[in-house]
């Protein structure tokens, strides 16, 4: 078959269509790449506020707040921290309340305590773009919620816990007890040990977030039960005190430990085989895109109608799952080098 006489003509005529095919193009919806979109202009003076308990606190300092920081440094906004220095939830609602006064830029809430609910609600009512972060608060009409699964850090710690135990022995449960968070991390491991009935939880306890509290309830624990196998610790002290005490006891090894975070501590602790395994949050995410969130907000960076408002829409995700870690001998060099 003579080819070439079908494809030229075939050419030829896919060429004198070209002129028309563009001259039939909507030139409105043709994107010119040359245009640069309008940068957002930021008043300097612009102030987002952070407000937490336990300010000082080594876990938010040098996440939570590091990550807040140096978005507002991105940014060229204003950035404030509050909040009591103690685990004081009645005086993170007081410094809100005086925050709202005050009507910043916009408000970024740690979710410590169920009871904070309604001054978030105030919050939103007076126009404060407003995002909880880290544990989610029912009843509170936030604006965005980023954070961790809580019952995933339980599920998963239980897992790693019912594998190290082969699946039989007695396990103790370590964190702050009335939390919503933790008490949904608590439910993720019983489901689990439901799989395991040679797995017993000989109790739960409250640590109170407090190093020296978490290693006195282990030390008790150790001498109470002989034959205990394993330890779950829910909050950001419970690894580190759950393994100062198993170390003093020299139990290490045989008293299986499973933590939550990645401090340095906990890390140094997975290294020298006292804590088995971590489960750590992306703590640096919850506070950065929370703040980006509340930017976004003040500044209608995306609109969905002619007037978010007035249609009763927040253009931004209404929640967010951050993630989770998990670190154990395997890994732990991958971390331990940052």
């Amino acid at each position: 078959m003579n080819l070439k006489r079908y494809i030229q003509p075939a050419l030829l005529y896919s060429v004198a269509l070209l002129p028309l095919v563009f001259s039939g193009c909507d030139e409105s919806r043709v994107v010119d790449k040359s245009q640069k979109k309008e940068s957002v202009m930021v008043n300097s003076d612009e102030e987002y506020v952070m407000v937490t308990t336990a300010i000082n606190f080594p876990m938010y300092v040098n996440h939570d707040q590091a990550a807040f920081k140096r978005w507002g440094n991105e940014h060229g906004v204003k950035t404030s921290i509050l909040g009591p220095s103690d685990w004081d939830v009645a005086a993170q609602i007081s410094t809100i309340e005086q925050v709202i006064g005050s009507k910043p830029a916009g408000l970024l809430i740690n979710g410590t305590d169920p009871g904070i609910a309604q001054v978030i609600n105030k919050a939103v009512d007076a126009g404060i773009p407003t995002v909880v972060y880290d544990a989610d608060i029912p009843n509170a009409r936030y604006h965005a919620f980023l954070g961790t699964d809580w019952y995933e850090i339980g599920r998963l710690q239980g897992e790693a816990m019912a594998k190290l135990l082969n699946g039989k022995g007695k396990v103790a449960y370590l964190g702050i007890l009335g939390m919503t968070n933790m008490d949904d991390g608590y439910r993720g491991l019983q489901d689990v040990f439901k799989k395991y009935p040679q797995i017993t939880i000989v109790g739960r306890y409250d640590d109170k977030a407090n190093v020296e509290e978490a290693a006195h309830i282990t030390s008790d624990l150790l001498r109470a039960h002989p034959d205990l196998a394993g330890i779950c610790g829910f909050d950001g002290m419970s690894g580190p005190g759950i393994g100062l005490a198993i170390r003093e006891a020299n139990k290490a090894g045989k008293v299986k430990v499973t933590a939550v975070d990645w401090e340095p501590e906990h890390l140094q602790m997975v290294k020298a085989g006292i804590i088995d395994h971590l489960v750590g949050q992306k703590r640096e995410l919850f506070t950065w895109y929370g703040a980006q969130f509340l930017f976004d907000m003040k500044h209608k960076i995306n609109t969905l109608t002619a007037d978010d408002e007035k249609a009763g829409i927040v253009a931004v995700p209404h929640k967010v799952n951050t993630g989770l870690i998990e670190i154990n001998k395997d890994n732990i060099d991958q971390f331990l080098k940052n």
